[in-house]
């Protein structure tokens, strides 16, 4: 069956080859924006700085909930120049949870990660930062008998900054 005279005259003036070449370029930028977008996200985990805390007290909570703000604290005060302050973007590069256990001193025994960020960078970088910031505050009365192990989620934004849940002063909406 051949088309009508009036759909041969439209396909005549609607040249095919330009919206497809257009389609192609624009993928083209769009995947390119992407590449060139993904080193510079990867740089800020590319390395955990030096932790500027001191020695910290020992911890005198009874409750986990309560000892995981000391551990925060802790955290945050080892790696000031990486808290993100104030509230976080509503779309963030990494989200992810982690099992750290400590010893009654403090020390970091394990890190176990719960739930894997979507960007790959961020979790041996998390987890590096943890065991840099060891010795936490000693957690005197919840290691009355033995390991201690608590859970913490991470909130890390594309600049290499984070904030934790405990310590989280919440998402924009835009």
């Amino acid at each position: 069956m051949r088309p009508s005279a009036p759909a041969q005259a439209r396909a005549a003036r609607t040249p095919a080859r330009p919206v497809a070449a257009f389609r192609a370029l624009a993928l083209a930028v769009v995947a390119t924006a992407a590449v060139l977008a993904a080193p510079a996200a990867k740089a800020q985990f590319s390395m955990v700085p030096a932790p500027t805390c001191k020695e910290p007290v020992a911890s005198t909570q009874e409750v986990e909930r309560e000892f995981r703000i000391d551990a925060s604290r802790h955290l945050y005060s080892c790696f000031p120049m990486r808290v993100y302050r104030g509230k976080l973007p509503p779309l963030l590069y990494g989200v992810m949870m982690v099992e750290v256990e400590l010893d009654p001193q403090g020390n970091v025994v394990d890190v176990g990660v719960i739930r894997r960020p979507a960007a790959d960078e961020v979790s041996p970088w998390v987890v590096a930062m943890i065991k840099k910031a060891s010795p936490f505050p000693a957690p005197a009365k919840l290691a009355a008998n033995g390991n201690v192990k608590f859970m913490e989620t991470y909130f890390v934004d594309k600049s290499g900054l984070f904030q934790t849940h405990t310590l989280t002063e919440g998402q924009r909406n835009k």
